[in-house]
């Protein structure tokens, strides 16, 4: 998406955001964390995070807003619009500055030998099977790992490329309206934001 705006606080996004934790709480509160866990969609990822001896983190970020009634995070909109539509879909998804991306871009599964600096800015070697996403200059992001350093959302982003790693279990409709809910909380940032592409691949 491009002539996008990343302000620190957007008095709409907060409005929304209130409300989905109203939402998540109703749709959730009185079902337990196995509960939870049977749904498909974290069901789908649990079973991929378990084969590298990992926890879905999506899972614990929605039983902090459901059980234990915590805020969504204050951060950037952009990063807030990205997470609220991972909290209502269940859905694996990292954001890039796109002006620092640089082409072609490449989805792959690990080797075991790719490194990339992570956000927190510590360099991290993949682990073998993951899937992950490069640039013309490297890793962007991974699946156990998260989104890079060098390409991350700023607050002077004005083109963001955001993208859904789906394991099996999750359908493409599933994703084509999670692509959807990211465009509708960017548009209610940026009403004047285009959106350039809109696709799903297959691995």
């Amino acid at each position: 998406m491009h002539d996008v705006a990343n302000p620190e606080h957007h008095p709409e996004l907060e409005n929304q955001k209130a409300i989905l934790e109203d939402q998540l709480r109703d749709r959730y509160s009185n079902l337990d964390r196995d509960s939870l866990e049977a749904l498909p969609e974290i069901q789908a990822y649990q079973t991929y995070y378990q084969s590298f001896k990992k926890t879905y983190h999506l899972l614990l970020q929605l039983e902090s807003v459901v059980f234990k009634h915590k805020p969504i995070p204050r951060v950037a909109a952009l990063v807030e619009a990205l997470f609220m539509a991972e909290l209502q879909d269940l859905l694996l998804t990292a954001g890039h500055d796109l002006e620092t991306v640089q082409l072609p871009i490449m989805l792959d599964v690990a080797k075991g030998n790719e490194r990339y600096i992570l956000l927190r800015g510590e360099e991290q070697i993949l682990k073998p099977h993951d899937m992950f996403i490069a640039d013309a200059l490297g890793v962007i992001s991974s699946v156990i790992y998260g989104p890079d350093l060098r390409t991350r959302i700023s607050p002077g982003t004005r083109s963001v490329f955001f993208t859904t790693y789906a394991p099996a279990g999750i359908g493409e409709e599933a994703v084509q309206k999670h692509l959807q809910n990211i465009r509708r909380n960017i548009l209610s940032i940026s009403p004047s934001a285009g959106t350039e592409s809109l696709t799903l691949y297959r691995a």
